[in-house]
């Protein structure tokens, strides 16, 4: 049985100007270890498991940015959907040796994604646990096609929340900017980024075919960028790491040249922050509610 249920998502990437720099960005900030991988390329591993992976941008038009990966056993059956679906592939599949196949791929708002079928690599050995992947979710300004995109392509069965259920997205804007003094710098907030805390936006959790559909079987979410940010702000994926202490890792990432774009703020999952890394990258961490790392 594969370690990935059909269209969860199993990797993430970050492509990087400098790679070295990176390295020690990550390397500080979540106690990652690294491995060389094949070329410009550096495995991420968090307590000798593998969580991520860095890679040396080879076109310096390529954005510095987080991408997602969504498993699949039928990569060219998933291509075909997507263009079906109104997506547009912009890499078709490739072999990454024995590793596994992947493609790249944009839905019908823009954002980029990953596919991949495993081989040798299942993807992710460590999730949902500090120092390693825990969510993602798109930002996009055409809801309806795009939900009806991921529905087609990968199965998904959709849960829309008022944004008070999940992740705070209809918080007001000044308790979502709420940190505690002396843990960030506010003069690293970037106010020009959005992320789960923007008021008024509606949001849909994603649950596999097969599921009930719900917070319990979500792996990842749709949000929506509104007019309050330019309209040139193309649509992306925002992908979620789990941390021990959100406070701390935002000021440490500040600390390490990155910035602020949300600063830490309260949702019914815990406490949670929008950042980038000091080139450019923006990624999201979340630390679990105290009740759950009780239980655990």
């Amino acid at each position: 049985m594969a370690a990935f249920a059909q269209s969860a998502p199993c990797w993430v990437d970050v492509q990087l100007p400098d790679l070295e720099a990176g390295k020690r960005f990550y390397g500080e900030l979540f106690g990652w270890t690294f491995r060389a991988g094949d070329g410009p390329y550096a495995d991420a591993l968090s307590d000798g498991k593998l969580v991520a992976a860095l890679a040396a941008k080879q076109d310096g038009r390529m954005p510095t940015a987080w991408g997602i990966y969504f498993a699949t056993d039928d990569i060219a059956a998933t291509v075909a959907r997507i263009r079906e679906a109104g997506g547009q592939v912009i890499t078709d599949p490739v072999r990454a040796g024995r590793a596994g196949v992947l493609a790249q791929a944009a839905d019908p708002g823009g954002a980029v994604f990953g596919l991949w079928q495993a081989g040798d690599r299942e993807g992710f050995q460590k999730q949902n646990e500090p120092g390693s992947f825990c969510w993602t979710e798109v930002y996009t300004r055409q809801k309806g096609r795009v939900d009806a995109f991921y529905e087609e392509v990968f199965g998904f069965q959709g849960t829309d929340l008022d944004g008070t259920d999940l992740d705070g997205t209809d918080l007001d804007a000044s308790e979502a900017g709420e940190s505690d003094a002396g843990e960030s710098d506010a003069g690293a907030s970037d106010a020009g980024e959005p992320g789960p805390a923007e008021p008024g936006v509606d949001f849909r959790m994603w649950s596999p075919a097969g599921t009930e559909p719900g917070p319990d079987t979500a792996v990842g979410g749709r949000s929506v960028i509104t007019d309050a940010f330019p309209a040139e702000m193309p649509s992306y994926f925002l992908s979620y790491f789990a941390v021990e202490d959100c406070n701390a890792t935002a000021g440490h990432a500040v600390r390490l040249g990155g910035r602020i774009s949300a600063p830490p703020f309260d949702i019914p999952y815990g406490r949670m922050a929008v950042l980038q890394d000091d080139q450019g990258a923006v990624f999201a961490v979340l630390q679990p509610p105290v009740s759950e790392k009780r239980a655990e």
